[in-house]
């Protein structure tokens, strides 16, 4: 009870979740005896001694450097000619766009960011409103870690032991499913909301136009997850490969990036990984105290005391990561759960694969709700736009992912398709 006390205390109170988590665990720690709190410092260094999570340091980086080279915009053109031509075209290029980013970084705030200093004050001259533009930015922000190569599913199949290529196949169509229901929802309102309707028409050679600006940046995520998934590079190396590439086409090629930028780069990748990896090596402290005193097992056995229908127990699954997301940090919540909820999804029989998919989902909507939704904030700050009015125009997107959320996690075949595929 003083762990879970300090915890959710230390919470409330504003501290940083990296060190609350790290408090928390450090009074359990000192519970269990002396002998346990010399050997804290060794498991704090061993959690964030994993291979795999080199790679999200390197995805942040080569996103960090497309973004600021202005590569990305390529892409944002690219998605106008293919489909800015609809009513609220400037909405849908806006998803589409996000999907193509994803392929790069694996980040929610990253496209947040990105779009809400770019796309959300085009949409704003062509006539949207603000805090439309910011929903429909925030709701496409979370198709990031759900398409490879999601830093959540690198560190998932980090702690767990799923494949991470198997993790990766698995997203891609959980992602595009987001894409395409939102892009229902932004045509369902069109109307309703008058949006306005795209200036030029469909055509071969505006596509073959923008195609041509944009493939330098537009073949990377197939790189990248070709090379994964083939088996021809681990995540890591990939991801290596990828900041290589983008530091080639937006230094040499396009001559967008001065020894400033590379600086002003580096800081924000080093501020960013080091906020994650402190949330990592915190709840690994945390999470050997959970296992210590058997919580895992606890909880698992008082879930199947209420079911053990495999459909009841995923509901309750469902229903605590969109409680606790609504409060947590996602990767917190991700490393501190996924020790409890994943063994709990084998003894309903579910494939650790879209066990996986759907926790990582799961986590990724509470990215665009409050009180703490990440995203909101990152565009609320950008943009100048009150959470409040961003969260109101958001829900028809809230809604229609969690319809997503529920497809995914009740019909496997959708999100184990890909993966059986490719043999992973």
């Amino acid at each position: 009870m003083l762990v879970l006390g300090s915890f959710f205390g230390l919470l409330v109170i504003g501290l940083p979740v990296g060190f609350t988590i790290g408090v928390a665990g450090m009074i359990g720690i000192f519970s269990m005896g002396p002998r346990f709190m010399a050997m804290a410092p060794d498991r704090l260094f061993a959690g964030l001694d994993l291979f795999p999570f080199l790679a999200m340091p390197f995805f942040i980086l080569a996103g960090e450097i497309m973004n600021r080279s202005g590569i990305t915009l390529g892409l944002v053109r690219l998605a106008d000619a293919l489909v800015g031509w609809m009513r609220g075209g400037m909405a849908h290029s806006n998803m589409v766009a996000s999907v193509m980013f994803a392929g790069i970084t694996g980040s929610a705030t990253a496209d947040a960011a990105a779009f809400g200093n770019t796309l959300v004050p085009a949409m704003e001259k062509a006539g949207y409103t603000r805090r439309f533009a910011c929903a429909v930015t925030a709701a496409g922000s979370i198709i990031g870690p759900t398409i490879p190569p999601s830093t959540l599913a690198i560190i998932y199949g980090s702690l767990m032991g799923v494949s991470i290529a198997g993790l990766f196949a698995a997203g891609i169509l959980p992602g595009l499913l987001i894409c395409a229901i939102c892009m229902l929802v932004i045509a369902l309102l069109g109307k309703r909301l008058n949006l306005p309707k795209g200036t030029q028409k469909p055509s071969v050679r505006s596509v073959w136009a923008a195609l041509k600006d944009a493939w330098l940046a537009a073949i990377l995520p197939i790189f990248i997850l070709g090379s994964i998934l083939g088996g021809i590079a681990t995540p890591t190396e990939a991801a290596a490969i990828a900041v290589f590439y983008a530091l080639v086409v937006g230094g040499i090629v396009y001559r967008a990036l001065s020894w400033t930028d590379l600086y002003e780069i580096a800081v924000r990748t080093t501020r960013i990984t080091g906020v994650i990896f402190l949330i990592i090596a915190s709840a690994t402290i945390l999470g050997w105290w959970m296992a210590f005193n058997q919580i895992p097992q606890a909880i698992a056995e008082a879930v199947l005391s209420v079911s053990e229908n495999p459909t009841v127990v995923i509901s309750l699954i469902l229903g605590l990561l969109l409680v606790i997301g609504l409060f947590m940090d996602i990767n917190a919540t991700l490393i501190i759960l996924a020790p409890v909820l994943a063994p709990l999804t084998l003894q309903i029989g579910m494939d650790p694969v879209h066990a996986g998919i759907m926790i990582i989902l799961a986590l990724n909507i509470s990215l665009m709700t409050p009180p703490v939704g990440a995203c909101l904030f990152v565009l609320a700050s950008v943009t100048k736009e009150k959470v409040e009015a961003i969260t109101t125009a958001l829900w028809p997107f809230i809604l229609a992912e969690f319809a997503v959320l529920l497809v995914v996690a009740y019909w496997a075949d959708l999100t184990l398709f890909i993966p059986r595929l490719l043999g992973l």
